[in-house]
């Protein structure tokens, strides 16, 4: 680019920018629309633009970061899916919801209150149009058969309390994970069709490939799943640019890939020449050059931020082994994968992509959370904090503008509802063990009599191997107390204190 396009460029988008942190609210033709795609199940590792030495091809999201900024050091609040998706909504981390552990079944009541303020409220107030399209996993209420117990569903009847009670317009999805029952698409409080059978594969007929018996609808195909999402967010992206309310669109888009069932479908299938979830990962690439296609032919491209990541680290699932003879490592160089407080669990790719608003080309080192995406928007559309919402998000903008975060701590939380919190280069884990599945699980960590807490220095001990916790008591010690403060605060950032929704219980246990 000439130097005096560059210059207009920054000029432009810093006068952007501050005009945004300056008005009290933006009119809503002004507003940027806002796509969110989360993958599930994704390493850090696995696409280019966050490992050089990544040996799975992923040229769309590559093009995606030279034309955005990409952030080095960016965390799903939790290891796992459901809490981290509830971090991205609220902007609040999960553990203070009644869930302390694990994630919810396709069949669990719904998690979210509807009083509970989400970015899709946040939004509603500044004129948007809010649609959720894919994996929900934040539990909706099915209707239930009378006299079953509550264990057989009525698809017939609508359901309730799901994405519209938080702040959407709409929504079409599945409730769970691709592997978890009922296989039954929902399109806002509707079924789609009523399951007329079973149907599952076990692990034994496809290590890859498995998914829970339980029942499906006609409509529901498991292979066509992934394409078949993103053929209706391109088809959503088309009706909204067309759409004369002069209304901006948020659209949530949770991927159910490259999470099991990994089933890539021609040509993606052996394109990799290294297995079929990293077959997979190059599908996920494809679809995504294929969405930001369709923006840029609705002509709604340069004022359109769209956001690229994953809700927690790679899983097991995608045969690490396999990976690794193909010298490939989805999380590049970091402990552990999905599920573990270390870095491997929740360290994920961030891509941000906005023509107006982020000069291209950009990698930052700054630290920043997934709960961060409420408060971006919050700033965007230049809105208050309140008390409630947000209460552990930090804006972006800042950072898009080049400038330092104000993000200086980060808590994160593993599948077993262990905790670690993180400032600077230094990271406590209030654990013996990955507090996950890697190796030492917790119950064989406090067998074997290891500590229970493990510091490390993340600058000079990126692969979290040397415990520190002996040799520096004070660090320890600082990092508990900081902990402790932002858990009983109900908050991380600063504001009023407010209640968590339980009582949260952070020192090991020693039951496990």
């Amino acid at each position: 680019m000439h130097f005096m396009n560059q210059l207009k460029f920054k000029f432009s988008a810093t006068l952007l920018l501050s005009s945004l942190f300056l008005l009290p609210h933006v009119q809503a033709d002004e507003l940027p629309n806002v796509i969110f795609v989360m993958a599930d199940d994704l390493g850090i590792g696995d696409i280019s633009p966050t490992n050089p030495e990544c040996k799975i091809r992923t040229p769309n999201l590559q093009t995606m970061a030279n034309e955005g900024i990409t952030f080095l050091d960016a965390h799903s609040p939790s290891s796992v899916c459901t809490p981290t998706r509830y971090g991205v909504l609220t902007g609040r981390y999960n553990w203070r919801s009644r869930l302390a552990r694990g994630v919810l079944s396709g069949t669990s009541r719904h998690l979210i209150p509807a009083d509970r303020p989400t970015v899709a409220h946040l939004l509603h107030q500044s004129g948007y149009h809010n649609q959720m399209i894919g994996k929900w996993h934040l539990g909706w209420d099915w209707a239930k058969v009378p006299g079953s117990d509550g264990k057989e569903i009525d698809f017939t009847q609508p359901v309730k309390n799901g994405p519209d009670v938080n702040g959407f317009d709409g929504y079409y999805g599945h409730c769970g994970s691709l592997d978890m029952p009922p296989y039954v698409w929902v399109d806002t409080g509707k079924a789609t069709a009523v399951p007329v059978r079973k149907e599952g594969v076990t692990k034994k007929q496809n290590s890859y490939g498995w998914y829970r018996k339980g029942p499906i609808s006609p409509d529901f195909e498991i292979d066509n799943v992934l394409p078949h999402l993103f053929q209706k967010s391109i088809d959503h992206i088309k009706q909204r640019a067309s759409t004369t309310d002069g209304k901006p669109f948020f659209l949530y888009l949770p991927l159910p890939a490259p999470h099991t069932p990994i089933v890539p479908v021609p040509p993606f299938k052996d394109a990799s020449g290294i297995n079929p979830y990293a077959d997979f990962v190059m599908q996920v690439d494809h679809h995504m050059g294929q969405l930001m296609a369709a923006v840029k032919e609705a002509g709604i491209d340069d004022n359109t931020i769209i956001f690229f990541t994953s809700d927690n680290g790679c899983s097991p699932e995608a045969n690490f082994g396999v990976l690794k003879k193909h010298g490939h490592d989805p999380s590049a160089g970091f402990r552990g994968h999905k599920a573990d407080i270390y870095e491997g669990g929740h360290r994920v790719p961030l891509i941000v992509r906005w023509p107006d608003g982020i000069e291209s080309g950009q990698t930052t080192n700054a630290l920043a959370c997934l709960t961060d995406f409420y408060a971006t928007l919050r700033d965007i559309t230049g809105q208050p904090a309140e008390d409630l919402g947000g209460e552990d998000s930090y804006s972006l903008l800042p950072v898009f503008k080049g400038e330092p975060s104000n993000r200086k701590s980060l808590i994160s939380h593993s599948i077993g509802g262990s905790f670690s919190i993180r400032e600077g280069d230094w990271k406590l884990c209030v654990s013996a063990g990955s507090g996950g599945w890697s190796s030492p699980r917790e119950k064989t960590a406090k067998t074997k009599g290891l500590p229970s807490m493990q510091l490390f220095n993340l600058k000079s001990d990126r692969g979290e191997r040397s415990n520190l916790v002996a040799s520096n008591p004070d660090q320890a010690e600082y990092l508990m107390s900081l902990l402790e403060d932002e858990v009983t605060r109900g908050r991380c950032t600063q504001g009023g204190s407010v209640p968590n929704d339980r009582d949260v219980e952070f020192l090991p246990s020693s039951d496990e």
